[in-house]
């Protein structure tokens, strides 16, 4: 009985460990435009702030 303990416990820990990865939802087309949108979106506001933060690019 005492053997099969420190087994239960290593399968509850590994059983943790393991767990199957939680399935997303499939997306419909609008969050998927919405997505790549926002992504766009992001992409360029960071080009525009390393453009901005150059020293030298500064037109005042």
């Amino acid at each position: 009985m005492l053997k099969d303990k420190p087994s239960d416990r290593t399968k509850r820990e590994a059983n943790k460990a393991f767990k199957p990865a939680k399935t997303l939802k499939p997306m419909n087309d609008y969050a998927k435009d919405q997505q790549s949108f926002n992504e766009n979106r992001e992409r360029l506001k960071a080009e525009r702030l390393a453009r901005e933060d150059k020293p030298g690019s500064r037109s005042e």
